[in-house]
This record gives C-alpha cells, structure tokens and sequence, in this order.
C-alpha cells in the first residue's frame, strides 16, 4: 500500500456489534479511496453505518475484517499506544455538540490538543489565537461557550480541530445542531480551510446542502456502500 500524505484507504471491511453469537453486522465489504485534500460526505439514513466508519477512520474502533490505511501504514494493526500517538499528529475532529470544556476560554479550548502535543506555553497560545483569528474569532478568544452562539462554538471546534495542523479532519454531522443561515456559514468555513490549508475532510452529514459542497458523496445502505456522487462532474458511479 503507497498511500501518500492524507490519503485514506479502506480494504474489504466488514463490522458488528456484539459478542459471541449475538452479533449485529454494521458494515459489509466496505472498499473506498480518499486522496488528499478531498472534501469527502458520507450520507446514509440512521443506522446506515455512517459514524462507525468515521470511527474506523479515526482508529476509535477496529474491523473484524479487512484493512484501514493512512500514509501508507495499516492503522487498523496499530496497538493503542502508536493509535493515540496516530490521532494526536493526523487526525482533528469536529463534533455536533462541539464538545467544548465549559470551564475554558475559546482559546484555552483551542489550545488543548498542543499541550496534549507536548507544545510549549509561548508557541502554542500563538498558534491557537493565529487560527481563531482565521476562523473569525479574534475578538472571542476569552469568551467561555456558554458565551458564544452555536456558530460560534462550532467555529472553536473547527479552529481547535485545526490547530494541531492534522492531514484529515473527520467531522460527525457538524452542522446538526445549527440553524440554516449558520449552517451555511460553517460550510464555508470548513470549504475554505479545506482548500487554503488542503487538508482531507470526511463529514458525515444528513443535510443535502453539505453533501452538495463535497467534491464527492459516499452514499451507505444497510452497512454497504450504494454508490459515489462526484459532485465536481455530476457524474455518479452505482456500485452493485
């Protein structure tokens, strides 16, 4: 496997859940290639298998079959020390309820996953306050959330998901919990990062209006993939 920076490819994965003879499959034969830079939707109705394959992305979960690679290396063998050293360099997260700490300022918030790095105090506030102010939020940096709007909490998310500089991004339903007019700002937001910082996003979504900004949309049904929107040509690939 010659995967390069960024590149995500998932081999003949199969998933359930459950023990012993009590197993629920949730993926089946799950084959797909993410280049870098790609700003990839996966779409699917509730239980269709959307965030356990983000999860298997992200090295949250492991398949009973098949292979899960980045960068070449076959993260799906990793033990859980070279998987949390694996996510604190490449991998950023954004979430639906942001999951911001409560008790800290926007740029203390942002600032987590530098300390997680090990990252000076002097370098790392630098960083932290250099992209909230490229996510708009240079004049926020010691609100608390309870402070902020939801588009502006998401705007945190995004910034914090972004500060440790990842390869991919994964994003589970990050407009979800936003009223239209915001949702259309944070779509902007993540299209922008993703094209001037180039890294690979892969977004989970229900909502056609984020589906419809992804250079592609991976379509899941009952745990298979049905086909691949490239929304760059309007063409569509049916898999059978």
């Amino acid at each position: 496997m010659a995967n390069g920076i960024g590149e995500l490819t998932v081999e003949g994965v199969n998933h359930s859940y459950g023990t012993g003879k009590i197993k629920v499959p949730v993926l089946h034969q799950i084959s797909l290639h993410i280049n870098k830079g790609e700003f990839i939707a996966l779409c699917g109705t509730s239980g269709s298998g959307k965030s356990t394959l983000l999860n298997l992305l992200a090295g949250l979960t492991r398949p009973d079959e098949g292979s899960v690679w980045l960068n070449g290396e076959e993260i799906s063998r990793f033990n859980e020390n070279q998987l949390c050293l694996f996510r604190r360099k490449c991998i950023g997260f954004i979430f639906q309820s942001y999951n911001l700490l409560p008790n800290l300022t926007a740029l203390e918030n942002v600032e987590l996953p530098l300390i997680f790095a090990g990252e000076g105090v002097r370098k790392r506030r630098e960083r932290a306050k250099a992209i909230l102010h490229q996510v708009g939020l240079g004049e926020r940096l010691d609100h608390k959330p309870n402070e902020l709007s939801g588009g502006q909490q998401q705007r945190v998310s995004i910034a914090r998901a972004l500060v440790n500089q990842p390869q991919i991004v994964l994003a589970d339903e990050p407009t979800g919990n936003l009223d239209s007019a915001t949702e259309k700002e944070i779509l902007a937001l993540m299209r922008q990062m993703n094209r001037e910082i180039g890294t690979t996003f892969v977004v989970v979504t229900h909502d056609q209006e984020v589906a419809h900004q992804a250079d592609r949309v991976i379509y899941l049904q009952d745990g298979w993939i049905k086909r691949i929107e490239n929304a760059r040509t309007a063409n569509e690939v049916q898999l059978t």
